[in-house]
């Protein structure tokens, strides 16, 4: 048992470094970022692939953005779900921290995108009669940062070395806790048991996933990387919490209730959409 703690603490260690660097170049990233110069091209013919293009960036400040923009009535609905679709908050970073498994992150960019694009091109086929502001977007509207941080008023040291690393440290701790947890059964269950069942299957274990991507914070996809990672989860299933997981853009859409209705059925549609993208997949995987 300590042996597993012991482990989870030196393979969180051993990343930490890695997951820092990438935060760093983000942050770097994200101030010279912004979701579109151009108004028009949030509204235009190539809105949901935008969008989708911009959610596979490693954090949620864009769906946080776009769920902003929505509300204003300033983005079409397949546009939104395009950008919700396709982000993944801290799932890439991990991947790439690992090593061995940033071979996944080309198929998993690939079928978000896919996704993320064909459904914000249908959703607005389904509903063409949408009207949209015309309004100039504002500094505010068009800047993401993550998960919400706002870079007014901080100094360049703070913006570009503390918050990466208490955003790092946050991260790591949610990793120690998720392979200490994961180490345990592993230790008490045994890994030919756990490999014999892959716990839910895959028909049932996409539906749990699905839950955990929208939960509206950075743990719930450091839970479902890592449980992939550690083989409790399959491809398809991580694809399904992945998709899900738009991060605290769902928190931006619940803020207005006066179009509750709206904003829950959107989560829905979402979450629907994951979890059948997370079976297909599953299934394929299966047959192969």
């Amino acid at each position: 048992m300590w042996d597993a703690i012991l482990d989870a603490f030196l393979d969180t260690l051993k990343i930490f470094p890695f997951i820092f660097v990438i935060y760093v170049l983000i942050e770097l990233l994200e101030h010279k970022t912004s979701f579109s110069q151009d108004h028009e091209r949030l509204q235009g013919d190539f809105a949901p692939l935008i969008g989708a293009a911009t959610g596979i960036i490693p954090q949620c400040g864009f769906s946080v953005m776009a769920a902003k923009l929505y509300d204003k009535g300033l983005i079409r609905t397949g546009t939104l779900l395009a950008v919700f679709l396709a982000t993944s908050d801290e799932a890439f970073i991990i991947l790439l921290s690992r090593g061995t498994y940033s071979g996944v992150i080309v198929p998993l960019v690939l079928i978000k995108l896919v996704v993320a694009v064909l459904v914000g091109y249908a959703a607005n086929l389904i509903l063409p009669d949408e009207k949209l502001k015309s309004n100039r977007l504002s500094a505010e509207d068009i800047h993401a940062f993550s998960c919400g941080r706002e870079h007014e008023g901080k100094s360049e040291i703070k913006v570009y070395f503390i918050d990466p690393l208490l955003h790092s440290l946050n991260v790591a701790l949610y990793l120690l806790i998720v392979n200490v947890v994961l180490g345990c059964i592993i230790y008490a269950v045994g890994e030919d048991t756990i490999s014999s069942l892959i716990i839910g299957g895959p028909y049932f274990q996409p539906l749990i996933a699905a839950a955990i991507g929208l939960i509206p914070n950075c743990a719930s996809s450091v839970i479902i990387t890592q449980t992939y990672i550690d083989g409790f989860m399959l491809f398809g299933s991580c694809v399904a919490g992945l998709c899900a997981n738009a991060g605290l853009g769902f928190v931006v859409l619940l803020k207005n209730r006066k179009k509750l209705k709206r904003n829950i059925l959107l989560i829905v549609v979402t979450y629907v959409i994951s979890v059948a993208v997370g079976i297909i997949i599953n299934c394929i995987q299966t047959i192969v």
